[in-house]
């Protein structure tokens, strides 16, 4: 099991492996450039591997039993998660330093049975079964005391870090709840409004506007870290995404596949992150929080400036960024 350290000269927390190391192979591009040498390398993923992987903790089926074949969608345990859900939160102190054992949970959902399947390529209804899983996932979560944060996202390609070819995404349930976000609750403490609403009060009529939905808004930031980041902001103000309804489900499933081919054919095949933001659960209410998702292609390494000094270099303005996106999305089926 890991730990959580806190770095006091960052002001954020950093989980760390105890007793053990990644040998130089085993890290995700590395580990990529040595199966590529190796073809039909054994995937537990796949539909049949189903013993390879930790016992499911929820699955979408056809008509079988658990943690057989005939399933759609599953939800497993990570079989080499950083924390365990056992125990109290505990604090250590060390001189200045301070850390936490490394309480919660780690979860992976498995997109697809195939292997050769990419998640753009997913229909529709697959991908609302996803987004089903992954609220069903979040609200069971959010019932145990002692989880504060809970973080969906997918990493697809080595270059967002996915170690794993077969289309999955991943669940982070943490004792305590980052500060990512924290811009929006020092907005709403000085402005007593919500930082997105007014964002998208602003960006309907803005040239970073890529598309609108019934129910949700794509544009691409005003300050973005990456080359053609693009956020999915629900228009309704919900600050969880536990609370997603079926209807936005549905209309968010078409509006990810469209996107999710544009940015494919648009930008040259890109690794790419997907990350779901949400209010904290089981703390004291702090207004001010919406749900969105981040969509962030992967076309840059960051080098030493981002990370000496946490400004990022992107260069691609996202006034032309929302315009070459919205021109395709306007053409795509």
């Amino acid at each position: 099991m890991s730990e959580l350290r806190r770095d006091l000269v960052k002001n954020n927390w950093v989980s760390v492996a105890e007793h053990r190391a990644l040998k130089p192979n085993d890290f995700p591009i590395a580990k990529k450039a040595l199966e590529s040498s190796v073809m039909g390398a054994f995937c537990p993923f796949c539909e049949g591997n189903e013993q390879f992987t930790p016992p499911e903790i929820a699955a979408y089926r056809e008509d079988s039993e658990p943690n057989t074949k005939g399933w759609l969608v599953r939800a497993i345990p990570n079989k080499f998660s950083a924390f365990e859900l056992e125990g109290e939160l505990e604090e250590t102190c060390l001189g200045v330093f301070s850390r936490y054992n490394g309480l919660g949970k780690h979860e992976v959902i498995i997109e697809a049975p195939e292997h050769d399947i990419d998640f753009h390529q997913l229909s529709v209804e697959r991908m609302e079964i996803i987004l089903k899983i992954m609220r069903d996932r979040y609200n069971d979560l959010a019932c145990d005391k002692r989880i504060k944060y809970i973080q969906i996202y997918k990493n697809r390609g080595i270059f967002a870090g996915a170690s794993l070819e077969h289309s999955h995404s991943q669940i982070v349930a943490l004792p305590l709840v980052p500060a990512e976000n924290q811009g929006m609750i020092d907005y709403y403490k000085e402005k007593h409004h919500c930082l997105l609403c007014d964002i998208l009060a602003q960006e309907m009529s803005d040239e970073r506007l890529v598309a609108e939905s019934e129910a949700f808004i794509l544009l691409c930031p005003y300050a973005p870290r990456f080359p053609y980041e693009t956020w999915i902001i629900p228009k309704n103000h919900k600050e969880h995404f536990g609370g997603i309804s079926a209807a936005e489900i549905q209309d968010l499933a078409k509006i990810i596949k469209k996107f999710s081919n544009v940015m494919i054919e648009s930008l040259a095949d890109p690794s790419y992150n997907l990350v779901i933001n949400t209010a904290p659960v089981n703390v004291d209410y702090q207004p001010g929080y919406h749900w969105y998702i981040e969509l962030t292609p992967r076309l840059l390494v960051n080098a030493a400036v981002e990370i000496a000094s946490g400004i990022y270099i992107n260069p691609v303005a996202p006034e032309l960024a929302a315009a070459m996106l919205r021109e395709k999305m306007l053409t795509a089926k």
